[in-house]
């Protein structure tokens, strides 16, 4: 499959589209898939990233031929103390014949908000997103390199603590700033996953900061504010760190990472 074969260009999706999709999936993690097929890693423990220089959005598939390669570079990323590298597997190569076990049909619509907002309707994958703005080809090592070299480092201070399933979020001020959403990821820092079918049939990929939920913390409006929730992790989840993000915008109108932090969970 070439990397650009699947361009859609589509009409943006509604507020009430993209909604539902978040809401299926807010302050829920999924059930460990089929044994066979998914297995969390023995890992490396989790490092913070306190203040990156950038957060990278990689929109994979299973069931895509040209992401393995984009997968491992991810690897390579989400191993720097500077950059925090996540992994949303899409649900739209799903009828090629394996049905992508890490996907979540959420993550296909926030490639497409994002698609919209740049104005060029891309969506392919192997596609990172560079703090909510820049794209490149997520294989691309060099044109990831040019756009984290672009990039200027997310303002807005973010710090994350996490005792007994709570986790206690403090979002920095910033005067002036655009409006944006808090949202909370809890991350795998590392899956492997035996592909049975279709165009990486027989292959074993490792993921990294797979995205396991989505939740909304509140909004943010430049002033400094804190959100304290609960974290139910599941057996099998394989969830050992929380993503923190404050983004310009809303989720369906995703703009500029104005501040992220990683940090494991107890």
């Amino acid at each position: 499959m070439s990397v650009i074969a699947f361009a859609l260009r589509l009409p943006a999706p509604s507020a009430r589209a993209v909604a539902l999709a978040l809401l299926a999936f807010t302050l829920a993690l999924p059930g460990a898939a089929r044994a066979e097929e998914v297995t969390a890693a023995t890992a490396a423990p989790v490092k913070p990233v306190a203040a990156p220089k950038a957060m990278i959005e990689l929109f994979t598939s299973q069931g895509c031929s040209s992401c393995p390669p984009a997968d491992q570079l991810m690897g390579e990323l989400a191993a720097r103390s500077d950059v925090i590298a996540l992994t949303l597997a899409v649900d739209y190569w799903d009828y090629l014949g394996w049905k992508d076990t890490l996907a979540k049909h959420g993550h296909s619509l926030r490639q497409k908000a994002y698609a919209h907002m740049r104005g060029d309707g891309k969506m392919f994958t192997p596609q990172a997103v560079i703090n909510g703005r820049a794209m490149a080809i997520g294989s691309d090592r060099a044109a990831l390199e040019r756009a984290l070299a672009a990039s200027s480092a997310p303002p807005v201070p973010v710090s994350v603590e996490s005792a007994a399933g709570t986790v206690k979020v403090r979002i920095g001020a910033l005067p002036g700033a655009t409006k944006g959403e808090v949202w909370l990821c809890p991350v795998a820092s590392r899956m492997d996953v035996e592909i049975g079918r279709g165009e990486n049939e027989g292959a074993k990929v490792t993921y990294h900061n797979v995205v396991r939920g989505w939740v909304r913390l509140g909004s943010w409006e430049g002033t400094e504010t804190s959100f304290e929730t609960r974290l139910h992790r599941q057996p099998g989840d394989a969830v050992d760190a929380v993503v923190v993000f404050v983004q310009s915008g809303s989720s369906t109108e995703p703009g500029t990472i104005l501040g992220a932090t990683l940090q494991p969970l107890d």
